[in-house]
């Protein structure tokens, strides 16, 4: 009778942590879709990059200040990056052509990178740091205003950042050639840029840019 009732006993404690632990599978698939749903919206946001460089030249020319920012396929800000100057030497900003020693002076830009002591590796590392807390590798594009540039540079000085990135861009410039071609009307109402040369802000003035755009052309 002991046997049977420490059979019954040990029958009954299974079952109750069977019951207590078994694993709720409808919870289970809300999750898994939950995850997958979240994988792709991550895999739709965009990765606006600007850059300030010492002249336009792969072949002579540094970066000054890199600024990145990450949106999602609405242009919605999910986060703002490091805004960073990078040192660069008397040489080298000695070199730059009569534009850009204007305007970097004046910005204020080129005795910021002299003072500054953080070196092209290291703003690299802050950047790529940023960019993969949000968006998976290989799977969102490169955004900004002419960025092809800013993405040849990026290749030459910040390879690790740039093979992180999915290889197609999103250049706000081209959406302004069309428009100007085939969307007058909606052209002639763009507000005005500030240019101010500084890579933040730049890089905002491309996001409210592509807003208009997405509002005005390609209304749903």
């Amino acid at each position: 009778m002991n046997f049977i009732h420490q059979t019954l006993a040990s029958r009954t404690r299974s079952f109750i942590k069977y019951v207590l632990l078994k694993p709720n599978f409808s919870q289970l698939t809300k999750m898994n879709v939950s995850q997958s749903n979240e994988a792709k919206s991550e895999a739709k946001r965009i990765v606006w990059v600007d850059l300030e460089m010492t002249g336009l030249d792969i072949n002579k020319d540094h970066i000054l200040e890199i600024a990145c920012l990450v949106t999602d396929a609405n242009l919605n800000v999910i986060a703002e990056g490091p805004n960073i100057i990078i040192h660069q030497p008397d040489e080298i900003l000695n070199a730059m052509n009569d534009w850009c020693i204007a305007q970097h002076g004046e910005s204020g830009l080129t005795e910021a990178s002299r003072k500054s002591n953080i070196s092209v590796k290291e703003a690299e590392n802050k950047i790529l740091n940023f960019v993969k807390s949000y968006v998976p590798e290989k799977k969102c594009p490169l955004g900004g205003n002419s960025v092809y540039m800013d993405r040849l540079f990026l290749r030459k000085y910040m390879p690790n950042l740039n093979e992180y990135l999915h290889y197609r861009i999103i250049d706000v410039s081209t959406i302004k050639e069309l428009a100007k071609r085939w969307y007058k009307k909606e052209y002639s109402r763009l507000p005005p840029k500030k240019f101010q040369h500084r890579c933040l802000s730049d890089i905002k003035e491309s996001i409210e840019e592509l807003k208009y755009y997405k509002e005005n052309i390609f209304k749903e």
